[in-house]
């Protein structure tokens, strides 16, 4: 049983969230929720919020023991960015881009 919680268009670069996604791959929920809650980075609280809603998941709609529960695939990927520009000196002009996320937890008891 696979069961996956998603958010769409974080508001933070898929390299910073990557970061944190790698911490927590592969371990058992609890020991991935007390890995994220003691982290300082602005990932860690998002990525915890979107494991919690894959157990939450788990446990209501397949009715899987959260004890037994593991993460089997954390995905980061690309979200479309946003353009901004800042200007510059002599009528110049410097675009910069805020990129976003999309990021995929799936729980599992394999």
């Amino acid at each position: 049983m696979q069961v996956a919680a998603r958010l769409k268009y974080a508001r933070i670069s898929p390299q910073k969230c990557r970061l944190i996604a790698d911490a927590v791959r592969g371990n058992n929920v609890a020991q991935a929720l007390r890995i994220l809650t003691h982290m300082p980075q602005k990932a860690s609280n998002i990525v915890k919020k979107i494991l919690e809603s894959a157990i939450a998941n788990a446990e209501h709609n397949y009715g899987a023991d959260i004890d037994e529960l593991k993460i089997t695939a954390v995905y980061v990927d690309e979200a479309p960015v946003l353009r901004r520009w800042k200007p510059r000196a002599r009528g110049r002009v410097n675009r910069f881009v805020k990129r976003n996320s999309h990021i995929t937890i799936q729980v599992g008891n394999d």
